[in-house]
């Protein structure tokens, strides 16, 4: 178990070995799940990780995915 300070607006720094471990880097989404009294910090890995997790938009996981699809290529077209 690792101690991590909370910040005045809310922050954590994850540890260095945690990041590492999981190969998380800067921009990446994390999930975090309430248990009990605890809480549980997830990588997602796929969009589907996140279903349930993300605002209603009344879409479809497929909507959703093709949507996704679109704005990237808009990005990089």
């Amino acid at each position: 178990m690792k101690a991590v300070k909370v910040l005045p607006k809310g922050q954590i720094t994850l540890p260095k070995e945690f990041r590492r471990k999981l190969a998380i880097k800067t921009g990446d989404t994390l999930l975090l799940e309430e248990m009990d009294r605890s809480m549980v910090l997830k990588k997602g890995k796929t969009i589907f990780d996140f279903v349930g997790h993300l605002p209603d938009l009344k879409l479809s996981i497929e909507e959703v995915r093709e949507k996704a699809i679109k704005e990237a290529a808009k990005d990089h077209g």
